[in-house]
């Protein structure tokens, strides 16, 4: 369900600086779970199989392209630092090219994974599934943005 703003409000979150729930306040329901479960997709996978506990898988998906071993950890290193910000940011951002980014990003990251280790696609819970899943969100994330922008 869409909320609208009061006209006669004087109360709005411009006037009071940012407030994280009168920004959410504004969203549906829909897209703040569709921002939630991204964020949270992106930032767990900076953060375990990339920082935490940096995942062999990892560091060897990337050896296809940075021959290293040492420079490619440190490669895997600033992804998943990298996928944190980007997941945070998608709990914030108010464009949908945001969202487009991110179903690009996918697409190219499933790419690269059928190019270079295409029996990863054959696994349970595989890169295929995720990101399918992952793109359905974005765009209905995208579809609820416009909704959003069209009650205001």
């Amino acid at each position: 369900m869409h909320t609208m703003n009061n006209p006669n409000d004087t109360t709005s979150t411009k006037a009071k600086g940012f407030s994280p729930m009168a920004f959410m306040s504004a969203e549906s329901s829909v897209l703040i779970l569709c921002r939630v479960a991204l964020a949270f997709s992106w930032i767990y996978q900076g953060a375990v199989p990339k920082l935490y506990c940096m995942s062999s898988g990892e560091v060897e998906l990337l050896g296809h392209i940075i021959p290293v071993y040492r420079w490619a950890c440190i490669a895997v290193s600033w992804m998943g630092a990298g996928e944190i910000v980007f997941g945070l940011y998608l709990l914030v951002a108010r464009r949908n090219w945001v969202f487009w980014f991110n179903i690009v990003t996918l697409c190219m990251l499933l790419l690269f994974v059928g190019i270079f280790e295409p029996g990863m696609l054959t696994l349970p819970f595989n890169p295929l599934t995720l990101n399918v899943a992952l793109i359905a969100l974005s765009l209905i994330a995208i579809l609820e943005l416009n909704n959003t922008k069209r009650l205001f």
